[in-house]
């Protein structure tokens, strides 16, 4: 079945819960999907239309012939599908939080279609991973090969290790819950995309972002370094606030859910 011959909100099992006058939409990052927001989300239902979903190449979705690993090399395609899906659902104006590289797949859709966005959230985003001269990336060159050599060569090892890189490892249970997700995801699709992410450079991409934007660092993410974020938010032509969460290293929506439930609720205005 084509991409024509069937909506995208059953393509991407998008489903809209919650009550309130405002749509909030949860994006997730690479390798996971959208239950990963699950311990956050009765916070956010009391107060938003939530609308969740999954990203055409996460291991949830039922046709893998919707996900083409070419088209899918640059974030665009994916800005594309999030901008279609908004209007297929008709909705404007809404709060975005995007993980990880949801983030950047978020500033590209608001670059384009400004009115669907009352505001952006980054959770664990980055636009560039790899350190240069002048900007602190977290990983230098080598490692991101060797990153892309072990996902090749020994797929299973590396999910595992990947896992505990980005889950905190004083919680195995969110360490599962995360490797399952990434374990479900088409192998085929695993190498491209995070060749495409890890060698991705948004930066100039956030100097042509005007919505409002809060950028959500968690203080021990191994992947992303609490630099960047004060790098983003000199960059970002939007109203643009830091807020820090102390622990749950680059998922604090498993592993540190309060806290950061308590930064969304000041950020935006909500009580818990």
């Amino acid at each position: 079945m084509s991409m024509l011959q069937t909506s995208l909100k059953a393509a991407m099992n998008a489903r809209v819960i919650g009550s309130g006058s405002e749509t909030m939409i949860l994006a997730h990052g690479f390798g996971g999907d959208q239950s990963l927001w699950d311990k956050i989300l009765p916070y956010l239902t009391k107060h938003y239309h939530v609308l969740l979903f999954d990203w055409l190449c996460s291991g949830t979705v039922k046709d893998p012939n919707l996900y083409d690993p070419l088209k899918y090399t640059s974030f665009d395609a994916f800005a594309d599908d999030l901008i279609a899906l908004m209007d297929e659902l008709h909705l404007t104006s809404s709060v975005f939080v995007g993980h990880s590289m949801s983030g950047m797949i978020g500033c590209i859709a608001s670059i384009k279609r400004p009115q669907l966005f009352s505001r952006l959230i980054f959770v664990g985003s980055s636009p560039r991973y790899i350190t240069t001269d002048d900007y602190e990336g977290g990983f230098d060159g080598a490692a991101i090969d060797n990153m892309m050599s072990s996902i090749e060569s020994d797929y299973g090892n590396w999910t595992s290790s990947f896992a505990k890189l980005l889950v905190d490892n004083n919680d195995p249970l969110s360490i599962e819950h995360y490797f399952k997700c990434l374990k479900s995801m088409n192998p085929e699709f695993v190498l491209p995309l995070a060749r495409a992410i890890f060698h991705s450079d948004e930066r100039e991409t956030l100097e042509k972002v005007t919505t409002p934007c809060t950028i959500v660092q968690v203080k021990n993410d191994l992947v992303v370094p609490n630099s960047v974020a004060y790098y983003m938010q000199k960059k970002i032509k939007g109203e643009t606030t830091v807020e820090f969460v102390n622990a749950g290293r680059h998922y604090p929506q498993l592993t540190a859910p309060l806290e950061l439930i308590h930064v969304l609720s000041r950020v935006l205005g909500f009580e818990i």
